[in-house]
């Protein structure tokens, strides 16, 4: 269509410029029949421009207080039509905007009601759009567009206490049903690492940013359960800085709220940190990755590669959550061109949302994808322990705790028999 405009405005233009450029040969008999040409081909041109420019650079706005006609195409269509365009049931949709609405954080506004602002943010974030799309989508003009993306960007975020809250401090349902994990790690309360997520920095900051594999990203903090709720999320370090510093940075910041770890309860995590008290790690240069307990070898030989292989089974939980996170949200695996505190603070909002839809919608299409399954997982880059965090008092504890879960494991394993 747009194209079927462009020509018919070019071929306006150029029949005016033809009767223009042959007026000036015609007889003074033609003067009543020129002007009346004349207005009728600006007429004509001017509404041929008129309606080129309606349909292809300004959105037409509606006032409806329902919202636009897409809103009500999702929220009464088919099921699968919410989930793809919202990235949530519809119960669930309703929920959060009861939530955002009854807490005070968002508003209806007479041409745009919280349901619509909510599903403006979740199309933006859930489909990695960029604002002229959304404008089209939703019939608002640019401005309106951002306004509403920043100001539930906003109110999910102030909810982040709310939601990302610290793990009950009894043993995990999914290790106390599990006789190969219980008793052995029944003081686990879940599970550290960090995600790189692509990050847009301006030129001058780009080499802080630098991942050792060359991309450009945030290190971001965090910290789930094995029901793959994330307990804490601390995004906006640079790609280059190593996941344990940026743990330390954290424990040694009160500021940053990191939950307490109660004595003799700890998380576990991957090589590229410390093995110290509160953090339990594999044991080093045995293999530990599951990938690697495949094939002909895949028994393990020792008590150290026993415990390492139910330690990465155990430690998938939180790739399982990442995996999860940007399925859901495919922003997360794009650098997008906003400023650098709205990057970081797009990823605290997915993890809310994450969690919400998790305690609302246990059947989420999403979570079940990845239930019975383990994601694979490669070393990593950042996999050498930051020897800074260690002190030997912290170190002692964390080892002796460890090789007693070993030894406690290996012993039933070579004499039950029990499944590995």
């Amino acid at each position: 269509m747009i194209d079927f405009i462009s020509h018919e405005v070019k071929f306006i233009a150029l029949y005016i410029l033809y009767f223009n450029s042959i007026s000036t040969d015609t007889s003074a008999s033609m003067d009543e029949f020129d002007l009346e040409l004349d207005e009728m081909e600006l007429v004509a041109a001017a509404a041929g421009y008129y309606y080129y420019n309606s349909i292809t650079r300004q959105p037409c706005h509606s006032l409806s207080p329902s919202g636009s006609g897409f809103m009500t195409e999702v929220l009464n269509g088919h099921d699968d039509v919410c989930r793809e365009m919202f990235r949530m049931d519809k119960h669930v949709f309703h929920k959060l905007c009861d939530t955002l609405r009854q807490r005070g954080m968002l508003r209806d506004t007479a041409g745009v009601m919280i349901e619509e602002q909510l599903a403006i943010f979740l199309n933006i974030i859930g489909h990695n759009e960029r604002n002229r799309v959304i404008q089209e989508r939703f019939q608002h003009s640019g401005e309106t567009i951002s306004r509403h993306f920043n100001n539930v960007l906003k109110a999910i975020k102030s909810l982040s206490r709310e939601f990302l809250q610290p793990p009950p401090l009894s043993t995990p349902p999914e290790i106390l049903r599990n006789n190969r994990f219980y008793p052995y790690f029944k003081d686990c309360i879940g599970v550290i690492d960090g995600m790189h997520i692509p990050a847009h920095v301006p030129a001058k900051d780009q080499s802080r940013f630098r991942n050792r594999k060359g991309i450009l990203s945030q290190n971001v903090l965090a910290a789930c359960t094995f029901d793959l709720q994330f307990i804490f999320v601390y995004p906006g370090w640079e790609g280059s800085v190593a996941d344990s510093r940026v743990l330390r940075a954290v424990l040694d910041d009160p500021d940053q709220n990191f939950p307490n770890i109660p004595e003799g309860k700890y998380y576990l995590v991957d090589s590229g940190y410390s093995n110290i008290e509160g953090f339990i790690a594999p044991y080093q240069g045995v293999r530990y990755h599951l990938h690697e307990y495949r094939g002909a070898n895949q028994l393990p030989r020792s008590a150290k590669e026993l415990f390492n292989h139910r330690h990465a089974f155990l430690r998938n939980a939180i790739q399982r959550s990442f995996d999860v996170l940007k399925a859901r949200f495919p922003i997360l695996k794009l650098a997008p061109q906003y400023a650098f505190h709205i990057q970081r603070d797009i990823v605290i909002a997915a993890c809310v949302i994450h969690n919400h839809i998790r305690r609302e919608e246990r059947n989420d299409w999403l979570f079940t994808g990845v239930e019975g399954r383990t994601v694979e997982e490669f070393p990593d880059y950042d996999d050498q322990p930051d020897m800074q965090m260690t002190t030997s008092i912290q170190e002692q504890i964390a080892s002796s705790l460890r090789d007693s879960i070993a030894a406690a494991m290996w012993s039933d394993f070579i004499n039950k028999w029990d499944e590995w």
